[in-house]
């Protein structure tokens, strides 16, 4: 299947999406779609496969203009779209997850639950995929349920799947074998848009890079006749210098000391200080503990033992909110679910942890606060036209600069970020960097847990690294490199 999209547009009232837009894509090969947040890039894919409607321009498959009403036609067609938030029932098994509307049945409508099985059976044993059909999707890594979701496509004969930020929550061992099935897909002549902000991806499995910036498509190429500075400065519309800020702040007292937290079968005596201005690092492999030991910092889940110190002076933290009243604040991994209420406005969710800058006697001077909001969009460039958007209707990076902008807005003397440029492109991450430098030199300590070692390394004052539960080690920044973070992120010395 061949597609191609001629001068495509598309508004959401007064904010232009799209402004005329090509971007087409041959079968049997991966195709690298790139830009910053905000640049059109879901949108596109959305309209390709009838989400939303374009307003004008033309997609045009095998030779014939087309025009699907709804995701539905799109799949029936062979069209598929594997989203960043995948969509699948937790509480039902796999083998109900991969037919779930599509159940092999008899005349009389029983379900042929053993012909399902050996038709998802073969699929697997094709991509290389074992994951038992019995069990429920919930218990599956977040790896193992994009490999059911890849898989799900194929019931339908795809000849064409978009992938966003595929690889975002897997372990490298799940993207060595995410490359293997597209390859092998490629060979079955289907076609993958695959969008992505990690470059290094783009280079080891794409054919063509298109780059979108402001709703535009500034540039499509053969990977190969391309490079790394070139694509970053067609997404940012300029060259990006001194990529990882030099941090120099200086460090200060004690902010946050922690000693002995457990918690049975997740971790185990965790004990460190955290100075003001300073960096932390927090690596190791998924699973290693590394959220779960923010999450009971914050007051999430339930500590068994251990004692926490803000400034020196033992605190009890069994909510949130004892947290964020002691000056915690806490960028979460999951920031759809846990970060933002998405049905509120952009002003709502940023103001919401700093309501007595400008309220009064209960009453909430609402000048102020778009004030003290509109400083924060600035600050953080959050693209958006208007403050009462909904934040569903940002793009991901710039949902991600919402709930940052929420923490800075609360004042907070520490600032656990976890997984805080989780699907965010180059020139948002370095602003985020940017940012964490500001915050450090006003004397905020940060903690930041992370999957990216080039980031780690680039950030981080000193690097705790953490194994099955307890701290394997610790690096200073002399020391720091990936082989020695991965050695003992493994269980090495």
């Amino acid at each position: 299947m061949n597609i191609e999209m001629k001068g495509v547009t598309k508004s959401f009232g007064s904010n232009t999406v799209l402004r005329g837009v090509d971007f087409n894509l041959l079968a049997g090969e991966v195709h690298a779609l790139m830009g910053e947040n905000g640049a059109g890039k879901s949108t596109l894919m959305n309209i390709m496969t009838g989400l939303h409607k374009k307003d004008d321009g033309q997609i045009v498959i095998d030779g014939k203009e087309q025009l699907f009403e709804n995701p539905k036609e799109a799949e029936n067609y062979g069209i598929s779209f594997i989203h960043q938030e995948m969509i699948t029932w937790p509480e039902m098994t796999v083998l109900e997850n991969l037919f779930m509307g599509k159940e092999i049945k008899t005349n009389f409508g029983w379900i042929k639950t053993k012909d399902m099985k050996n038709k998802a059976n073969n699929i697997f044993k094709e991509l290389g995929i074992n994951i038992d059909f019995e069990k429920q999707m919930k218990t599956l890594s977040v790896g193992q349920q994009q490999l059911v979701e890849i898989a799900k496509t194929l019931m339908n004969d795809t000849e064409v799947i978009i992938m966003d930020e595929p690889t975002a929550a897997l372990t490298d061992r799940e993207i060595e074998l995410l490359f293997k099935i597209i390859n092998q897909l490629k060979e079955k002549n289907v076609a993958i848009v695959y969008i992505s902000h990690r470059m290094e991806e783009i280079f080891k499995i794409s054919d063509r890079v298109t780059v979108m910036r402001d709703g535009i498509s500034i540039s499509t190429k053969p990977t190969k006749e391309t490079y790394y500075d070139e694509i970053v400065r067609q997404m940012v519309g300029r060259d990006l210098e001194d990529y990882y800020p030099t941090i120099e702040s200086e460090k200060g007292e004690v902010v946050l000391e922690v000693k002995e937290l457990s918690r049975s079968t997740l971790f185990n005596e965790i004990s460190f200080k955290l100075h003001s201005g300073e960096i932390i690092g927090f690596s190791g492999l998924m699973g290693s503990g590394r959220t779960e030991i923010m999450r009971a910092i914050f007051g999430i889940d339930r500590l068994e033992k251990g004692e926490i110190f803000i400034e020196g002076k033992k605190v009890e933290i069994k909510t949130p909110n004892d947290a964020i009243s002691k000056g915690i604040g806490f960028l979460t991994e999951n920031r759809k679910d846990e970060g933002l209420f998405l049905d509120f406005s952009i002003r709502d969710n940023i103001s919401m942890t700093a309501f007595e800058e400008f309220s009064k006697y209960g009453w909430i001077n609402r000048k102020e606060e778009a004030d003290f909001v509109d400083l924060l969009i600035k600050r953080l460039t959050v693209k958006t036209t208007d403050m009462e958007l909904p934040a569903s209707a940002l793009s991901g990076g710039n949902q991600q600069k919402v709930v940052l902008a929420k923490w800075i807005g609360a004042g907070s003397k520490v600032l656990i970020l976890d997984e805080p440029t989780r699907g965010v492109d180059v020139g948002a991450k370095k602003e985020i960097y940017s940012l964490m430098k500001e915050l450090t030199e006003r004397g905020v300590g940060i903690i930041m847990v992370s999957s990216d070692l080039p980031e780690v390394i680039g950030v981080s004052d000193r690097v705790i690294v953490v194994h099955e539960g307890k701290i394997a080690g610790e690096l200073s920044k002399e020391s720091l490199s990936e082989e020695k973070i991965m050695t003992l992120a493994t269980g090495g010395s």
